[in-house]
């Protein structure tokens, strides 16, 4: 007689063994609504996992983009297709991640701080400029300049 401990352990050897097997045969449990088939500790798991990835997408993008844009306001001469490309580029992945979680948004004011210093710190590094040579907080507003087609003079 098989038990409900012998049923519940090739889910999670599946999930260890082989993930994609697991995730197909996880759509097919939600699919066909077998809820005691789905592997709820692993499939919560993920979830959170997927959410934070897409926190981690988000914040990578916007301190890339404020590197860049503070690279091209304080160090004019040095401005380069190369830069502006990367701009262009952030933005773009960014207006998408957006766009597809728009719930995200309402996380940058809270990640803007610690995206801020970890740009200035980088672009202190890559220009040689002190990095009390850019203010402590970041100068641009979200909407009309951050993630608009606005550039630094």
């Amino acid at each position: 007689m098989t038990t409900a401990r012998q049923l519940e352990q090739p889910i999670t050897n599946l999930y260890d063994a082989d993930f994609l097997a697991w995730i197909e045969d996880q759509v097919q449990a939600l699919r066909t609504r077998k809820a005691n088939s789905l592997d709820w500790d692993n499939i919560l798991e993920e979830l959170e996992s997927m959410g934070r990835s897409e926190k981690n997408a988000l914040r990578s993008h916007l301190r890339v983009l404020l590197m860049h844009l503070i690279k091209w306001q304080w160090q004019p001469q040095k401005q380069s297709k190369s830069w502006a490309t990367t701009i262009r580029n952030q933005r773009l992945d960014l207006k998408y991640l957006l766009k597809d979680s728009p719930s995200l948004k309402r996380l940058i004011p809270e990640m803007l701080p610690d995206a801020w210093d970890s740009a200035a710190d980088e672009a202190a590094f890559e220009t040689d400029l002190p990095v009390s040579t850019f203010p402590e907080s970041c100068p641009w507003d979200i909407d009309t300049q951050i993630l608009a087609n606005w550039w630094p003079e």
